[in-house]
């Protein structure tokens, strides 16, 4: 097909699906238990479906009563014996895939099912609304005149008692419909390698050749690959590269330690950032407007939510369902799934921004914060300060982790900062002094224990060597697209490795 016409055809098609969102947001609670229903009906066969009574549940306070919260650790066993090929446990249709979790850095993987209708009403389903909002938004875009440049995982599929498992983006390539291989580069063979730093250098080699007109995958990296684009090219931006490049489709970490160096790279005032928010479990929500940092959680894509309240996480949670939410708290998602993950703890909190329509942002991991002296430091504290502190210095963050001090003797206790700079400020006494007062002014829990000292001293801010975080994930075999730097952590294992690497210099 001639790409002028397929242009035309795509854009008409995934434009018609907006009018099924509109549904959601007129009608979000119908929705949302019309998906609980139906997953509980299509599943009252199933081993767990048989032992909770699914086929007699008949509203929201049954499934809640009688289905209990868990995590993974709650499910391995039925997982495991998923994998080994045992059918019905926890879903009616055959599971063949599993995603093998590379969200943590830790030497534990978990594998996360992915059935046949995860993928086509969830994974597909959602690549789709993405472009369809961004369409709908930018009504003059030529996005398919040219070609998206992902960049994914970098693990292949493996087959185990019939069953595969492998970074979710593989199981996505693996099974692409045509029309998304057809718009993407580079093609599945370079997509798919394993070895990640030969896998950079060719997929330069394939897409500098392309009419890119977008960007798919993680901040962090995505930015390792399009610097070495530049140094290979020898030109100052990339629309010396890519002229009709139009916008950057990024999620996994958060943006705002990035934004300042992508605008580096990418200096037009009209060029998109279209944020997503997608796991291995599940596609969860898209920015469904230009500029903007609030997602829309989308609400039929087979999954029926719940939340947690943070100050009731880990003590007597009790989740709440959408119509039960209110703005502006801290909420642990829980998720129920078309992949039969029932009442499953994700591991993230975000906080709404809206209720009407349900607009959400990522505050940060259950297990990624600092709380050891009641501080409650949260990733969206840490990266809002670091935000400010990069536009203050003009400093620029590639990568950072966080831990406390503990107290010993009289002597207070501290948090403990180890940060790689691309460009780094010109002073780190001030950046530190700047650091902890953008913590204090955005966590009044933080500010409360830095008073005169009393609990917590000034924070202590390490200079990373170059390539430190790259050297540390090669180390544990962890270098790629889906892989991420654990933020903060409330105990030491990660900073200390790193200080110990940095120190030494070891690769």
């Amino acid at each position: 097909m001639p790409i002028p016409l397929f242009n035309s055809v795509a854009s008409w098609l995934l434009k018609k699906r907006y009018h099924q969102i509109e549904l959601f947001l007129k009608y979000p609670l119908d929705v949302q238990d019309e998906v609980l229903q139906h997953l509980v009906d299509f599943s009252k066969d199933t081993m767990i479906g048989k032992k909770y009574g699914f086929g007699d549940i008949e509203k929201y306070e049954d499934f809640a009563n009688r289905v209990p919260i868990v995590n993974y650790e709650g499910i391995a066993d039925l997982i495991e014996r998923s994998r080994r090929g045992e059918q019905n446990l926890f879903w009616p249709t055959a599971i063949k895939w599993f995603a093998k979790s590379s969200g943590t850095t830790n030497a534990k993987s978990k594998f996360i099912p992915v059935s046949t209708e995860a993928l086509e009403d969830c994974h597909y389903k959602s690549s789709k609304d993405l472009l369809c909002l961004y369409l709908n938004n930018n009504e003059n875009s030529q996005l398919f005149r040219g070609k998206s440049l992902r960049l994914g995982g970098s693990k292949k599929l493996y087959e185990d008692n019939g069953t595969f498992f492998g970074d979710l983006s593989a199981i996505l390539i693996d099974n692409m419909p045509l029309w998304a291989e057809y718009s993407s580069t580079p093609g599945n063979k370079v997509s798919l390698m394993s070895d990640w730093e030969p896998k950079l250098k060719a997929i330069i080699d394939e897409s500098i050749q392309e009419n890119v007109t977008s960007l798919v995958g993680v901040p962090s990296w995505m930015l390792v690959l399009l610097n070495d684009v530049l140094e290979k090219t020898g030109k100052n931006h990339l629309f010396e590269i890519w002229e009709n490049l139009e916008v950057y489709f990024h999620g996994g970490v958060s943006f705002a330690p990035y934004r300042d160096q992508y605008r580096k790279l990418l200096p037009r005032k009209n060029f998109n950032y279209y944020e997503t928010y997608n796991a291995s479990e599940g596609f969860f929500g898209i920015q469904d407007r230009n500029n903007s940092q609030d997602l829309l959680l989308m609400l039929d894509y087979g999954i029926f939510y719940e939340f947690i309240p943070m100050d009731s996480y880990g003590k007597e949670e009790k989740a709440v369902p959408l119509w039960d939410v209110e703005v502006g708290v801290n909420y642990a998602i829980v998720i129920t799934t078309n992949a039969g993950l029932w009442r499953y703890k994700i591991g993230d909190t975000v906080r709404f921004t809206s209720i009407n329509p349900y607009r959400i942002r990522i505050t940060g991991r259950t297990k990624h914060f600092i709380n050891a002296f009641g501080e409650e430091l949260i990733i969206e504290n840490a990266e809002e300060a670091l935000n400010q502190i990069c536009q203050k210095t003009d400093a620029q963050i590639m990568d950072y982790t966080a831990a406390p001090i503990y107290m010993n003797g009289s002597e207070k206790g501290a948090h403990e900062w180890i940060i790689e700079f691309r460009k780094p400020p010109k002073d780190v006494a001030y950046f530190t002094e700047f650091l902890d007062n953008a913590l204090k002014s955005l966590n009044s829990d933080y500010e409360a224990k830095r008073y005169n000292n009393t609990t917590l001293r000034m924070p202590k801010v390490h200079v990373a060597r170059q390539n430190l975080f790259h050297d540390w994930l090669k180390s544990k075999n962890k270098l790629g697209g889906q892989h991420k730097i654990p933020r903060l952590s409330n105990e030491r294992a990660y900073i200390e490795e790193l200080l110990q690497m940095n120190v030494s210099g070891q690769n």
